[in-house]
């Protein structure tokens, strides 16, 4: 049985197999995010247009989008943050395409990537 307090997290779940004790065996619940929070979290990054913003350095970057993606992290990965790796896989991506337009000495994704690694490891 779903309690649904109105909330997006609360709209969609996992359901898994999980054994009790006895043996028998019920449904569990993990709430994830929803499809449609998720659509909304993706419009939002797109509305950030990080490929544009060339003229911005790595720590405006953060600044901006980092308390966004920690809100999220916080509120809809609580309980299954699997369910956010596509949207944090596509942010990364964004940055990529930031550092190739930013740095034109890394034009390709194997250079950006190595760049995007070392920047990360500092």
């Amino acid at each position: 049985m779903q309690i649904d307090d109105g909330s997006p997290a609360a709209q969609s779940g996992v359901g898994e197999l999980a054994p009790v004790k006895d043996g028998a065996v019920f449904t569990s619940f993990l709430p994830a995010v929803s499809k449609e929070a998720l659509k909304r979290m993706n419009a939002v990054v797109r509305s950030w247009r990080l490929h544009r913003r060339v003229g911005s350095t790595e720590a405006d970057l953060a600044r901006m989008i980092n308390p966004v993606v920690w809100g999220w992290m916080a509120y809809y990965g609580a309980f299954y943050r699997g369910g956010l790796s596509a949207l944090i896989l596509r942010i990364n991506t964004y940055l990529l395409r930031w550092i190739m337009n930013k740095y034109k000495r890394l034009g390709t994704w194997k250079q950006a990537t190595r760049a995007m690694r070392e920047a990360v490891a500092r």
